[in-house]
């Protein structure tokens, strides 16, 4: 069993950045691939990036790519999201999660067993 506990949103202005984190207690985090999520009012839980269980290679959707960058600390049980060049459609509950399903990662919130509660992100015009 793993619990996950995401911090670090908030309310920033379009092209601010910010730096979500996720603290994993219970097992290693390194059993697990670890992934982020979002969801934006009236819209379904939409993936973002990925990272694989040793950290060598990462993923991410379109609409972040090159903007995003995930990565993990394995030694601090920790995951971040650096999000630079913030736009207004980024806003959304942001949710980590973690999957023995897929050790390069996942696109899929179906492979994932264990959630984060979620931090809110909200970019401003």
């Amino acid at each position: 069993q793993v619990q996950l506990a995401e911090s670090g949103g908030g309310l920033v202005q379009a092209e601010d950045s910010l730096r979500l984190s996720c603290v994993a207690s219970g097992r290693t985090l390194s059993d697990y691939a670890m992934g982020w999520f979002r969801q934006a009012p009236g819209k379904q839980r939409e993936f973002v990036a990925t990272i694989s269980w040793s950290g060598g290679s990462a993923y991410y959707a379109d609409s972040v790519k090159g903007r995003f960058t995930i990565a993990r600390d394995t030694a601090k049980k920790t995951m971040y999201l650096q999000m630079n060049s913030l736009k207004t459609e980024d806003t959304a509950v942001y949710y980590c999660a973690a999957t023995t399903r897929s050790r390069a990662g996942s696109s899929r919130s179906s492979d994932y067993g264990y959630w984060g509660q979620g931090t809110q992100v909200t970019v401003s015009s």
